[in-house]
């Protein structure tokens, strides 16, 4: 009965007539009653420009916010209808100028898109975000939706005026990309069978260059502009983005399609003589079997004028086989080494988001080969000041074992190619997969204090220190990398240890992510280790020598210093200590120091199996009884570890293992015993770093 209801409800809005929706609204309808696809009586009525009918239904209790089951507002749907009239009712009735349905598009975005100039200007005079990029959510972002702006829509719709009015009055940014790594040029210049190519959209992209636009972007097909300007066969285009000279001329799509191969394809002479005469290669493709096949006699002279001949120097066809070391990126580089690629030096890419391993914020990391080895390959504008950084950082390190390994880098037209090691996830990445098992937090923490302080050796602090920027490789080798933030170590003493002090407080957020194995977002870290954590004493003591230093130790030598606290021993490592430091009971300062003020260890004996306690006496040859301190603890200690082969088998049994025995009933006299020898300076006990170099 409420579908019929709502059919008429639809019908009277259709109409237009308010007084059939007031009759409606007597018999009892809900006047934000949804029907197909969420649409109400309201949402009918701004998309049919009923402003009269608008104003009674919100008089009668329409919802102004109501939401179609896409997320469109009446005021989104308004900016597609391009009613200012309605636009500026709805900010009234508490709209939000960049408010946006589920797909990322507000109210701005659809005036662009419909080509509404006069509510768009009005928009952009309410305060909209002109540069604002389509919001999704994980979902979608993660198939690389959404990202575009106002000036991509317009762009893509070929609506001219809106465009030049977008950048020139609106101050819309060319450069900004979607989340495919498209600009609003590869919008122009892109075709549907709804959105053909046009005069208006070549007028769009032109003015674009003209305003300085980034012309290296590609579509989702890895074709470049110089190769859609071709097959668009617009010469002016192809023109102006060869005057640039930022494209290489020879690159191809992911078919291996060079802009040459695409103009004679097309048949278009005077195109391809534009490129011949730029010097575009003719030896690549079947460009004469193509010119043959079509009895195209005028561009076969050409292309023999170029060079072409009848032998290929290569088919397209996977002729090459590889294989891959990386299990996660394998295919990747198994495709691109089959692929014709133009080579910039050594280095071999395709800079196609089927072959990004990674965003950035300059641009992305890529999978390629540098001098046939496999890399990754991290690409900045060649003019970016954080590309001289990481490139001044990664030669100077070269000799690094913690470090990223470098291989070189590459530059061409206005891209730098920085090459470096492959690998297959970083520790944001590798804490969130699940069976993350394999590589110990200990290990991950101890190298990423190694990599530090071996960067602050080559005379370099990182600044940037974060989970995804610690690297895994195949075989689980942790290594540190990005280094477009570093700074050098060559000013004044008191700067580099500002700077190496921020490095040190980075570590200490670090500490506590891995120990938690990346559990919570590092940017959401409690203050304080969560007590269910392994060995959170001893985290919460390497956090705080980290945050607050002892100042006896130079800041430059605190990472070493750190590199040998207890946090790093294994269990044996503990236990031997303690056995040690057991062994040396004349010292009097140094027991005075151990008893102290404890607490923790008043009552130790109560913890102690009966047993245990007394199968031993404090000395073989003395029947002196232990006392509830933390010296006679550690004596206890020390006489079990040298005599246990002498005991029982029910206390061989009991002490099966005894430094977890100990270790499990005691957890905080490690630190206790260390931190005491620290403060007395007394390091004689502590394990060498021999000792400590299988961990």
């Amino acid at each position: 009965m409420a579908a019929d209801k709502g059919d008429q409800l639809s019908k009277a809005v259709q109409e237009g007539s308010i007084e059939k929706v007031q009759e409606l609204l007597e018999e009892g309808i809900d006047i934000n009653f949804k029907m197909n696809f969420g649409w109400t009586a309201l949402l009918s009525a701004v998309q049919g420009d009923k402003e009269d009918l608008v104003h009674f239904l919100l008089d009668n209790g329409a919802d102004p916010c109501t939401k179609k089951d896409n997320g469109a507002t009446p005021f989104i749907v308004a900016g597609i209808t391009g009613n200012v009239t309605l636009l500026e009712l709805f900010l009234s009735k508490g709209s939000d100028i960049d408010e946006h349905d589920d797909n990322g598009f507000t109210a701005f975005m659809e005036a662009a898109w419909y080509g509404n100039e006069r509510a768009l200007r009005f928009l952009h005079h309410r305060g909209a975000d002109v540069n604002l990029r389509r919001i999704v959510d994980e979902e979608k972002r993660a198939l690389n939706a959404g990202g575009a702006t106002a000036l991509m829509d317009a762009a893509k719709k070929g609506h001219f005026v809106i465009v030049q009015a977008l950048v020139e009055e609106m101050k819309a940014d060319v450069n900004i990309c979607d989340n495919q790594d498209r600009n609003a040029l590869i919008h122009a210049l892109s075709v549907s069978p709804v959105q053909p190519w046009s005069d208006a959209k070549e007028a769009a992209a032109l003015f674009l260059l003209k305003k300085g636009i980034d012309t290296t972007k590609r579509d989702e097909g890895g074709k470049t502009t110089l190769i859609l300007a071709v097959e668009h066969q617009s010469q002016e285009l192809v023109k102006v983005i060869l005057e640039k000279d930022e494209v290489d001329i020879d690159d191809a799509d992911k078919n291996s399609q060079t802009a040459l191969m695409v103009a004679v394809e097309k048949r278009n002479s005077n195109i391809a003589r534009m490129l011949c005469e730029k010097s575009a290669r003719t030896d690549i493709g079947n460009l004469m079997e193509i010119a043959n096949r079509t009895y195209n006699n005028d561009m076969r002279k050409l292309l023999c004028q170029y060079g072409a001949t009848a032998k290929l120097s290569w088919s397209g066809s996977n002729q090459m086989q590889w294989i891959s070391s990386s299990r996660r990126w394998g295919l990747k580089f198994q495709v691109l080494c089959g692929m014709y690629r133009p080579m910039i030096g050594k280095l071999k890419i395709f800079m196609c988001r089927n072959f990004k391993i990674q965003r950035t914020s300059q641009g992305g990391v890529y999978v390629g080969f540098y001098d046939g080895e496999e890399v990754a390959v991290k690409v900045f504008h060649i003019s970016a000041k954080t590309a001289d950084k990481e490139r001044t950082c990664l030669e100077k390190c070269r000799s690094s074992n913690h470090l990223v390994k470098y291989y070189g880098s590459e530059e061409r037209k206005t891209c730098l190619y920085l090459c470096f090691a492959p690998y297959e996830e970083n520790l944001e990445e590798y804490f969130g997969r699940a069976g993350n098992i394999d590589v110990k937090s200990k290990y991950i923490l101890k190298t990423i204090f190694q990599a530090v302080q071996e960067l602050h050796a080559f005379g370099f602090g990182h600044q940037d220190l974060h989970p995804s920027n610690i690297l895994i490789d195949v075989a689980g080798k942790v290594f540190l990398a990005d280094f477009d933030k570093s700074k050098k170590l060559i000013s004044s003493d008191a700067e580099k240890n500002l700077i190496i002090t921020e490095d040190l407080q980075a570590l200490e957020r670090l500490v506590l992510y891995i120990a938690m194995r990346g559990r919570m977002r590092f940017e959401d870290l409690p203050t304080k280790c969560p007590t269910d954590i392994a060995n959170h004493i001893e985290i919460e003591d390497l956090r705080a020598s980290l945050k607050s230093p002892e100042e006896k130790t130079p800041v430059s030598d605190r990472l070493e210093h750190l590199i040998q606290h207890p946090y790093f021993w294994s269990n044996q490592t503990k236990y031997r200590f303690l056995r040690d430091v057991g062994n040396d009971t004349r010292n009097a300062e140094q027991n005075k120091a151990l008893n102290g003020d404890e607490t923790h260890f008043k009552d130790w004996m109560e913890k102690i199996d009966k047993e245990v306690l007394d199968c031993i006496v404090y000395h073989p040859l003395s029947k002196k009884k232990y006392k509830n301190n933390v010296t006679d603890l550690l004596r206890l200690i020390r006489n079990l570890g040298e005599h246990l082969h002498e005991q029982s088998n029910q206390v061989k049994k009991i002490l099966e293992k005894p430094e977890e025995y100990f270790l499990d009933r005691f957890p905080e006299l490690t630190m206790h015993v260390y931190r005491t020898l620290c403060n007395l300076s007394d390091s004689k006990h502590f394990p060498n770093n021999q000792a400590l170099s299988h961990l």
